[in-house]
């Protein structure tokens, strides 16, 4: 499948077969390929919960707008963009600037002049640490949903449910913001997928910056 044909392939659908398993080496194939999704200074500040169990699909369920597909999918993955994954020490920063001393692009003893580039850029306020945690987390998500396509699976990203709700449930640690849930799995058999929806073209999108 070239990638114009996974474009095409990948829709976001409502309707899973919960008869159908997504096993545990599909998903680690599908995630190994994501995370060559591109991040900013390779901090991938990424991590990803799989829900698999009943129980607790069904208390997600509750906070995610009673969403059917959150207990009929058989795999629900939280996304979590981590805002301290630029920080001097973290493991993120630590074992990046280990590969960069190791390609010879730094020097050990440039490592203030690293960490003063991602602090300036992601540290100088919440506002910014925030964006660059999404920003790149959505980066990843959206190859995921490629590479799932790509396996033959069917996903649906889901930013309609209670983020303080979910963070209290599953205690996912406040450095963590939860940019997305989705639903991997199979189409339902006898679901209908309705027709691709409408997007703007090049020339709706195409922006003429002022002189």
């Amino acid at each position: 499948m070239d990638f114009k044909d996974v474009m095409a392939v990948r829709r976001a659908v409502n309707f899973f077969d919960p008869d159908r398993d997504v096993p545990q080496a599909d998903l680690e194939a599908i995630l190994e390929t994501a995370v060559r999704a591109p991040s900013s200074f390779n901090l991938q500040p990424w991590k990803v919960a799989v829900l698999r169990d009943p129980g607790r699909k069904a208390k997600l369920r509750e906070l995610a707008w009673n969403q059917p597909k959150v207990t009929e999918a058989p795999v629900i993955l939280l996304f979590l963009a981590d805002r301290q994954a630029w920080k001097m020490y973290e493991p993120s920063f630590e074992r990046q600037f280990s590969y960069l001393m190791q390609s010879g692009r730094y020097k050990p003893e440039e490592r203030d002049t690293f960490a003063g580039a991602v602090d300036s850029l992601y540290g100088a306020t919440p506002e910014k640490s925030l964006a660059f945690a999404v920003k790149n987390t959505a980066f990843f998500g959206m190859t995921v949903m490629y590479a799932a396509a790509a396996a033959g699976y069917v996903t649906h990203p889901m930013d309609g449910f209670d983020h303080d709700g979910v963070r209290a449930a599953f205690g996912i640690p406040e450095r963590f913001w939860i940019p997305l849930l989705m639903a991997v799995g199979h189409l339902k058999p006898g679901a209908t997928v309705a027709p691709p929806k409408w997007r703007f073209g090049p020339d709706d999108i195409l922006y003429t910056l002022p002189e």
